[in-house]
């Protein structure tokens, strides 16, 4: 990543963990005051993306796999609930003989 975006990332960051709109006035506040030159269409590039997301949300569910499940994972309704139960217990036995053929293979982690 060149200097100009990693900057102008870092303002970002900066103005979200404030609570303040990210706008390109306030990047281009902060990359002066920290002294950092950079081409003038960056700031406006980032506040034009960042615009219709939340940052701090963004940030906190980066790894966490929320809303990315889709429909599939939704929560079965009540008549679907035999159904959902006996989907679920052929993946439990899936399990086991992995775990059987590394105990078999004669190496583990704390062996």
């Amino acid at each position: 990543m060149a200097n100009s975006e990693l900057a102008c990332v870092y303002a970002a960051l900066i103005l979200a963990d404030d609570d303040v709109a990210i706008t390109p006035e306030k990047l281009n506040t902060i990359l002066k005051a920290a002294g950092v030159e950079v081409e003038p269409y960056w700031p406006g590039l980032f506040s034009k993306a960042l615009e219709s997301c939340d940052l701090k949300t963004l940030i906190t569910t980066v790894g966490s796999g929320a809303g990315s499940a889709g429909p599939a994972a939704a929560a079965p309704a009540a008549g679907d609930a035999p159904a959902a139960a006996a989907a679920a217990a052929p993946a439990k036995k899936e399990e086991e003989p992995e775990e059987e053929e590394d105990d078999d293979m004669g190496f583990g982690l704390f062996d």
